[in-house]
């Protein structure tokens, strides 16, 4: 029994290793896997790491081609617009359900969040740790915190994407303020004004999106996606 336990461990710190490095765009669309070099830079069989691949495939974050390889996928606006649409009717919907009286702690926590956020000089993977904490507290407040990891397994691409004009924007200020401007709504009660300002702030990513796909088309899916070429396998040490 101790064995298997430990193979299920490897296997999910092998599969969440690998998945926050596609998001983290560590490992960049269209890049190359090998189970070989992987397993040997994790320090794990080729097993845990074939069984992740198999399981980032089926959230469509890496893409295995018979005879070719194992590749990250590149970035979808497909599954961007649906996860976008997911995020937006799960928060709004939950703006409605706050209570008169928000959890004083909870709304001490956001309000330390937005402070963080908005240190000068923060960087991108800073910020969006502090940006995932600051959403799900929104539900929490409303009592549907445990809505978000239905919400974070449905939006690889759109981490990504977002990522990309982060990286590209360089502050996040922008957004930081925007997070304190919602904050601000919900304690003054004033739930349309809440709505508008996070629906505004979660469509941020698609005033971008065409933009980057542009300058890096390389990055981005296309209805016709052909099997990629092998190119070197990337790995970390």
């Amino acid at each position: 029994m101790a064995g298997s336990d430990r193979r299920r461990t490897n296997r999910r710190v092998v599969y969440e290793t690998l998945r926050r490095r596609v998001l983290t765009l560590e490992l960049p669309p269209g890049s190359a896997l090998s189970e070989n070099e992987l397993a040997a830079a994790l320090g794990v069989s080729r097993t845990p790491v074939r069984e992740s691949l198999i399981l980032l495939a089926e959230e469509g974050l890496v893409q295995v081609f018979p005879q070719v390889g194992s590749f990250v996928s590149r970035v979808d606006p497909a599954r961007v617009a649906d996860a976008q649409f997911l995020r937006e009717a799960v928060e709004l919907a939950a703006l409605d359900d706050l209570p008169a009286d928000p959890d004083p702690e909870l709304v001490a926590e956001l309000r330390e969040n937005i402070a963080r956020q908005q240190r000068p000089g923060i960087d991108v993977e800073e910020f969006f740790g502090l940006d995932e904490e600051f959403h799900r507290g929104l539900l929490r407040l409303s009592s549907h915190g445990s809505a978000w990891s239905t919400v974070v397994s449905a939006k690889g691409h759109l981490d990504r994407a977002r990522r990309l004009g982060l990286y590209e924007v360089g502050s996040p200020r922008f957004f930081a303020d925007q997070h304190e401007e919602i904050l601000r709504a919900v304690l003054d009660h004033d739930i349309e004004r809440a709505r508008r300002t996070m629906r505004g702030h979660l469509r941020a990513v698609f005033e971008d999106i065409e933009q980057l796909r542009s300058r890096s088309p390389e990055l981005f899916a296309s209805n016709s996606d052909a099997v990629p070429v092998r190119r070197n396998v990337v790995v970390w040490e």
